[in-house]
């Protein structure tokens, strides 16, 4: 199992719509809504042979209401 971070960047006004989708999707473990660069972190789990870029790329960055996107890559839970 793989967990990694994503930090999503919305269009204005669209962050409850990308929100919105990301839940209706099922892909994400949780999503929070942040203040800063980013207008949502979601967290992410998935099997060890898929590969994260693809995934990000094909399941997240296809929401139309995203315009960027930062992906943290975790090793080890403490």
């Amino acid at each position: 199992m793989q967990t990694f971070f994503v930090e999503i960047k919305c269009k204005l006004g669209k962050t409850y719509e990308v929100a919105s989708e990301l839940a209706d999707r099922e892909i994400a473990s949780e999503i929070y809504s942040t203040a800063g660069n980013y207008d949502i972190l979601a967290k992410f789990h998935v099997a060890a042979d898929v590969d994260i870029g693809h995934f990000v790329a094909q399941k997240v960055q296809s929401i139309p209401e995203i315009s960027d996107t930062h992906t943290i890559i975790t090793f080890k839970a403490f």
